[in-house]
């Protein structure tokens, strides 16, 4: 295998739980090679079931965490100078559709509607992608596949997908996981005991119903993942709990009093 993708193979098995028939789904998706789309809140496992599948499936995985500034020759290449005068240096899109990796692009709305359209070419019967500054034409690589991730929840009408490259794509649904699962995962993680991820699940669900009456975002899987971790450093419950969820997600002071009573009624 070629060494520029040698680097981005999963090495270990990411712990992934599964929810439901996604692995499965997954997998009959990577087998057509069907771009896909994964739909969820922040937090909630998109980045670490990409990295699990990865592994499952054998393949390297280049992941991109989109942004406003981000441009289309930051995901497909740019010349650059040197001491021998130009050369080409290929994005992370172009080396995951070279070399036949998995190309991730993490909260892909975050980019701009024509940083996005670079990627059409790679999402449909062609499977192309072309680096018109350098006149090339890379056809895809046998192994290669476009996942994107995005929170419908979260967007505004002018950060959307539009339906051009939405219909591009097959998508799963995520979710927070259901409470016993949630609490295997923050115990796996952390190492605390089952009555202690119990807690930080049940003051979880509670912030989650706050989600839109005065919270934008409910706290995540992974801010349970950081207060159990501190937990299980020593850090006195009530103390990792208010620097890992409650201090992150708002600074209005009777939101805070509110979650800082629910972290005092569990613990």
């Amino acid at each position: 295998m070629n060494g520029v993708i040698d680097q981005y193979r999963v090495e270990q098995k990411p712990y992934y739980h599964t929810v439901a028939d996604e692995v499965d789904l997954y997998e009959a998706a990577y087998g057509v090679r069907m771009p896909m789309m994964l739909k969820g809140p922040t937090g909630c496992g998109k980045t670490r079931f990409v990295e699990y599948m990865a592994w499952k499936l054998g393949k390297p995985l280049i992941t991109v965490a989109c942004n406003e500034d981000m441009t289309a020759s930051d995901l497909v290449g740019r010349f650059l100078l040197d001491v021998s005068g130009t050369r080409w240096q290929d994005g992370p899109l172009a080396i995951a559709a070279r070399y036949g990796a998995i190309c991730y692009l993490d909260e892909v709305v975050e980019a701009r509607q024509d940083t996005t359209v670079v990627i059409h070419p790679l999402t449909d019967n062609r499977r192309v992608l072309p680096l018109e500054k350098k006149g090339e034409l890379i056809h895809a690589h046998p192994d290669f596949q476009l996942v994107i991730s995005y929170n419908p929840g979260y967007q505004s009408l002018m950060k959307d997908l539009k339906q051009s490259t939405k219909q591009r794509f097959g998508a799963l649904d995520f979710n927070y996981p259901e409470h016993a699962v949630e609490m295997e995962i923050v115990s796996h993680e952390t190492g605390v005991p089952r009555e202690v991820s119990d807690k930080l699940v049940s003051i979880a669900e509670r912030a989650r119903n706050l989600k839109g009456h005065g919270l934008d975002e409910g706290i995540s899987t992974r801010m349970l993942v950081y207060a159990g971790s501190l937990i299980a450093k020593g850090v006195d419950p009530q103390n990792a709990c208010r620097v890992a969820l409650v201090r992150p997600i708002t600074d209005d002071p009777d939101m805070r009093d509110a979650l800082d009573a629910a972290v005092t009624t569990f613990f």
